[in-house]
């Protein structure tokens, strides 16, 4: 019981270590990637609405 503690405690501090060396984006670049990511989604709707539209039932 004692070692999967310490192994529970050891994961969490070990991520929380890697969570500090991440880079965060700041708000101009995530909004960007935002509007990418919404951009693209609408494309793909389009296109395969556009697709099931088209193919005979």
């Amino acid at each position: 019981m004692k070692r999967s503690f310490k192994s529970l405690i050891s994961f969490f501090s070990e991520s929380w270590a890697e969570l500090k060396k991440v880079r965060w984006p700041n708000r101009k670049e995530l909004t960007n990637y935002t509007l990418i990511v919404l951009g693209t989604v609408v494309v793909m709707t389009l296109f395969f609405g556009s697709l099931t539209l088209a193919s005979p039932l």
